[in-house]
């Protein structure tokens, strides 16, 4: 009886762990947005938002590594988000500074 409900215990806790898939192509698109944005300028032109993308790109690398890939996808679509928006306001403003 033990063993059967061990068996079971550890079938939950291995399942939990086989329906996460790691959020790769997530992460990919968190890291390009906020590349982009460093590029466009936007820690000058957009301050704000770019310094929102920053954090969540450190926070979904972090829980990344510590293997919270739930966590890592929410915080890299933030990041890919702000980021996105640090870049079209820096681009914009670089424009009208032309």
């Amino acid at each position: 009886m033990i063993n059967k409900s061990i068996l079971l215990l550890c079938f939950i806790f291995g399942a939990c762990g086989l329906a996460t898939t790691r959020p790769k192509l997530d992460m990919s698109y968190a890291q390009a947005a906020f590349l982009a944005a460093k590029e466009s300028k936007a820690e000058i032109y957009a301050a704000s938002s770019y310094r929102k993308a920053e954090i969540y790109y450190l926070k979904a690398k972090s829980a990344y590594r510590r293997k919270y890939f739930n966590k890592a996808k929410s915080y890299a679509l933030l990041c890919k988000k702000f980021a996105e928006q640090a870049e079209y306001q820096a681009v914009k403003k670089a424009l009208l500074n032309e």
